[in-house]
Order: C-alpha cells, then structure tokens, then sequence
C-alpha cells in the first residue's frame, strides 16, 4: 500500500550505526529491526564498512506501529535497498532477500512490494497481477495492542489439527492455493471476488479476545466495503474500496458509528511497487 514510512539513510563518521524516529514508541537500539539490516550489512561486507565509516538512518515513522502493517519489517527491508546502493554492494534483488529473510519471515516481500503468494514462513515469493486499482482503509485503536507471538500461539493451541508439517501435504496446499479462485479473482483484477475470498485464520483467536477488533470489522461491513479484514494478527483491520471517494464515505459512516477518540483511521491505496529510492 502506499502509505508508507520514509528513511534517510546517510554515512557518518562513527564506525557505528545509529538510529533516529520521530515516534517516541519506537526503539533506537539493537533490537530496531533498521539497526538488525544495517548489522547485517555490517557483518557481510565489514571492510566496505569500515571504508565508509558507519550510518546514520533517520525514520520518519508513518505506518502505526505494533499495528500488524509490517511497519518494522519495512523500514528493515528499506536499509538492505538503501545501504545497497550508498555502499554500491551490487546485490541484487534475490540477494538482498535472501538476506532479509535472515531478519523476519515477512521483510523479503517488503523489498519487492506488490501482490505475491507467500508460502514456508513467508520468505518464499510468487509475484501476482498488481491491485493497484484498489483503496483500503485502515482502522487500528491507538492503545491497543496484540501479541503477534501470543496470537500464534494461542492459534496453534487450539486449532493445532489444521497445522501441516509433511512436505506433500504442504506441497498439496501450495498447488490448491496458486490454482484457486483466489489467485483467478486477482488475475482478472475482481475486487469484489477477492472480497468474498478474504480469510485470517487468526481472527479465530484474535477477535473473541479484542471485541474493539471484531466491533471496527462488523462496522466496516454494515457500511458497504467490498470486504474487510483482519491486517495480519491484528489489531489493525482493513476495508477494500473500490474508490478513493468510497473510502472517505465509509470511513466518515464508521468514524460515526465508533465515535471512540482512540480509533484512527487512514484511507491509501495498494501499492504496486516496494522499497522505493528517492
């Protein structure tokens, strides 16, 4: 999508990497997954590091945080891209995501951005037909939070017969997925089929616990969106629009329904491409 985080990535004299964000929520240390890339990088090419001296990344942080949007997992694949080219390392694409999959199951596909099917952990690709055409809105509690480690947990717990451990199972489902109607309905670019397609599992665990997730999805719904969803394991939800101007009705129709002060929301649209470098 293209809301979207911005990082300013510039050498410095240090030898050491160091980290800046506009949100106080967000950490300046090693456990910044920004900080992880640029370790990363740091511990693969050390003599270029040292070449160059160290790194300055400054976040300007756009994407809610702890939102379940992959906000951290971005600004880690945008440092791999951006150091990349600063430090001319010459990797390419497959490369860096090899890498980034050294960092979280999900920073690869936020390297090369658009539609894909994501099977193993998430890490393993296949590009689909751009939805590009398509808005969403995005609603998320500013004060609330999930667990993302909680809600697998809980998830494989009580649901732990619809796991899949053997390798022909797993490539069983894998053909069912990129031969579905799903992968059809993005094909021919439906949006309303892919409404009618949406599915998260988690929300099994996830909406009984935070009645405010399943109450923002219910609203969603009564307004008229193609479909909503649960974004990942929550709490953000998201709304398919077919319009920008669709999006702003819906959103002002359950800005009044939920009247809560907490409840932010953001209208953007899908986005085709990935890390971009301006």
């Amino acid at each position: 999508m293209e809301l979207a985080d911005r990082i300013d990535i510039r050498p410095n004299s240090t030898q050491k990497i160091c980290i800046h964000c506009n949100h106080p929520e967000v950490p300046l240390d090693e456990t910044n997954l920004a900080y992880k890339a640029a370790k990363l990088l740091k511990d693969e090419f050390s003599s270029t590091f040292t070449n160059y001296g160290g790194v300055e990344i400054t976040i300007d942080k756009q994407i809610p945080i702890a939102a379940g949007l992959a906000g951290g997992s971005t600004d880690a694949a945008a440092v791999l891209v951006g150091i990349n080219q600063m430090w001319d390392l010459g990797l390419t694409q497959p490369e860096l995501q090899t890498l980034a999959a050294k960092l979280g199951s999900d920073v690869p596909f936020c390297i090369s951005g658009g539609t894909a099917i994501a099977t193993g952990r998430g890490e393993e690709l296949d590009p689909l037909m751009d939805l590009d055409h398509l808005f969403v809105i995005l609603g998320k509690y500013r004060n609330l939070g999930v667990s993302t480690p909680w809600a697998y947990k809980t998830y494989k717990k009580q649901f732990h017969s619809e796991y899949v451990s053997d390798v022909e199972t797993v490539k069983s489902r894998t053909y069912q997925i990129h031969s579905g109607p799903l992968v059809s309905a993005i094909t021919h670019k439906d949006g309303a089929e892919i409404a009618k397609l949406l599915h998260n599992d988690l929300e099994k665990v996830v909406l009984p616990e935070f009645p405010q997730v399943a109450k923002l999805r219910t609203a969603f719904q009564d307004a008229g969106v193609l479909g909503t969803m649960m974004s990942g394991s929550g709490p953000t939800v998201f709304a398919l629009c077919e319009s920008k101007k669709q999006a702003q009705v819906i959103k002002k129709q359950v800005r009044e329904a939920i009247p809560d002060p907490d409840l932010d929301f953001w209208v953007t649209k899908l986005s085709a491409t990935g890390i971009q470098i301006i």
